[in-house]
């Protein structure tokens, strides 16, 4: 119901709450000087005083107003095509989501149902009416902090994207451009190259928004894909310009130090940014293809990268394992999976646990991802013959407690790391195999002797990341029989056990905002830990290691990768789909 100018002036949100008994005339006082003082609203100075919470506010703006109240979002079916009716700069500035439409049975027309966090701002409604323009508008009060958290799940950057390359192109001709060196994204409007930093800076701020882990820029025909790698599989935006390719390509190039003229070789480097608040590291890969260079950059957020052990999601039984494994006077202990599954995660965290004043830790990275104070970090550097064997043997000579070996790549790698772990060290590494009983048989295939592997490894842990069923839009799903055959082929299961289970979130999601409808909301780890026994080093000791295997596989501890997965599914964490990607590595 549209208010008149008068009643547009008097009513202001201190009264409201005042007169609904959330706050005293004293709190308002008290609300008004922190908000002066803060450069706040009056309602967030409410509630950052702890004075009543958002939910309140809006019960009180409800009762006054006769409007609505969403307080959680997650709760509704928004409608993509609807938010997008609603440009992204009003929804940003105004605070408030266009999240469905109904048709009118009165009037015919459609009615579009907005959220909105300060219903008072009359005007900001007003420009909200005029963009939606002919549509009639509903307005719904929801808390600001829920709205703030959808926009960028529901926008994502996308229109900014498309907005700035679309600049780009314009800017390009067939002549040479010209863009000047920096480090940085942040530059002035006006410069030469804004368009191509404006683009950037929106891709980024997208992959952070969305906790993706790499982002992939790759010309093609008369197009540019921009891929985005999120919870492990890649999201894609099709950009109908090759030509802008090059102009990013240099961009990046010269973030990251890299030789500009050079286009027909691989090139690598990093650089640093800082988007919205977090240090970011970037690392960038650049290959020469067909249509110009295809540039990856892994992003490595400072903020969420490094994590202790208790926050990478181990099972009880194994976090206390680990911790003793890691806490040994001397040894190796092997973090093992493919590329992308969390091994350096996992061993920073363990890294972290023992970074103490009495314990010299170095490490042997190729490349160092994240920064660690106190502990000594080397960059290899194959041009120069800074390799890990080299490196390898210069680091026992600095007197270290703990190292730690980026990837144990070669024989005289493993070797070196073997009578390191043999010698009074504590050797920290990593190899890519399916699982942990592999990962022993693989040094022995290195060519390192079965005495020196059972003399120095104590541990492997395996780990690999499957996807969390998305908590807004999972629900009970029956599970195809062509996957309980499967399931019970692989794992032993049989069917009836399976039914039995009745899993709690069936396949995956049915697709929400949340999880950009994929039905999956992050990962989690999946670990199975080998513990080495007299058993399995005698079998070591004779190189059988046929005899090995079975003495693992019959380890109290050991609980296989797909095993634990399939767990995972029984109580609703992760999908079967999620569970038979296991089962296909370790066939």
């Amino acid at each position: 119901m549209p208010e008149d100018n008068s009643s547009r002036k008097r009513l202001r949100i201190g009264d409201v709450l005042v007169q609904s008994g959330i706050i005293t005339e004293n709190d308002v006082e008290e609300a008004l000087n922190y908000s002066k003082e803060m450069n706040l609203k009056l309602g967030q100075a409410v509630v950052a005083l702890g004075l009543a919470t958002e939910a309140d506010i809006c019960t009180a703006l409800g009762q006054q107003l006769q409007m609505t109240v969403f307080t959680d979002l997650s709760k509704l079916n928004i409608d993509s095509n609807v938010v997008q009716m609603l440009p992204e700069n009003i929804a940003r500035q105004k605070r408030a989501l266009a999240i469905s439409k109904r048709l009118n049975q009165n009037t015919g027309n459609d009615v579009i149902t907005v959220v909105i966090a300060d219903p008072l701002d009359y005007y900001g409604r007003d420009d909200i009416v005029d963009k939606l323009d002919p549509n009639e508008v509903d307005f719904v009060i929801t808390p600001e902090s829920e709205i703030v958290k959808y926009l960028p799940m529901l926008y994502r950057n996308t229109e900014n994207i498309a907005k700035y390359a679309d600049q780009l192109q314009s800017e390009i001709t067939k002549s040479a451009f010209e863009v000047g060196a920096t480090d940085t994204l942040n530059v002035d409007d006006d410069s030469s190259d804004a368009a191509v930093v404006n683009l950037l800076k929106s891709v980024f701020e997208d992959a952070i928004n969305w906790k993706a882990s790499d982002i992939h820029i790759e010309p093609d025909d008369g197009v540019l894909r921009i891929r985005q790698r999120i919870d492990g599989s890649l999201t894609e935006q099709i950009l109908p310009s090759s030509d802008i390719g090059a102009a990013i390509a240099l961009r990046i190039k010269l973030m990251a130090g890299l030789d500009i003229s050079e286009k027909r070789l691989p090139q690598d480097g990093r650089f640093h940014i800082t988007i919205a608040g977090n240090g970011v590291d970037v690392r960038v890969s650049t290959l020469p293809t067909q249509y110009g260079e295809s540039i990856v950059m892994r992003i490595l957020n400072q903020a969420t990268g490094l994590v202790s052990l208790n926050a990478t999601g181990m099972p009880e039984k194994i976090l206390e394992s680990m911790r003793i494994q890691i806490h040994r006077p001397h040894g190796m202990i092997l973090v093992t999976g493919p590329t992308g599954s969390g091994k350096t995660t996992t061993l920073y965290g363990a890294l972290n646990e023992l970074n103490t004043p009495d314990v010299k830790i170095i490490t042997v990275e190729d490349p160092v991802e994240f920064r660690l104070p106190r502990i000594t970090q080397v960059q290899i550097n194959q041009k120069i013959g800074l390799d890990f064997a080299n490196v390898l043997r210069a680091c026992l000579r600095q007197d270290p407690d703990v190292i730690l070996v980026g990837e144990m790549r070669d024989k005289e790698t493993s070797e070196i790391g073997l009578r390191g772990a043999m010698t009074g060290h504590l050797v920290l590494s990593t190899l890519h195999t399916n699982d942990a009983i592999s990962s022993t048989m693989r040094l022995v295939d290195m060519g390192a002797p079965g005495y020196l592997v059972a003399s120095s490894l104590k541990a492997v842990l395996a780990q690999r990341l499957v996807r969390r069923v998305c908590p807004k839009c999972g629900d009970y799903c029956e599970v195809e029989p062509s996957q309980e055959r499967f399931i019970e082929a692989a794992l032993g299961v049989p069917i009836e056990e399976q039914r039995q289970h009745k899993f709690k979130l069936g396949n995956k999601g049915k697709g929400c905002q949340y999880c950009n409808f994929s039905g999956y909301k992050g990962r989690i780890g999946v670990f199975e830990l080998l513990v080495l026994n007299d058993a399995m080093m005698d079998a070591l000791r004779k190189d059988d290691l046929e005899e090995f295997a079975r003495c693992a596989k019959e380890s109290p501890m050991y609980k296989p990768l797909a095993k634990v997965a399939y767990d995972l599914a029984v109580d609703g964490v992760t999908s079967i789909e999620e569970v038979m990607k296991l089962c296909e590595v370790n066939d």
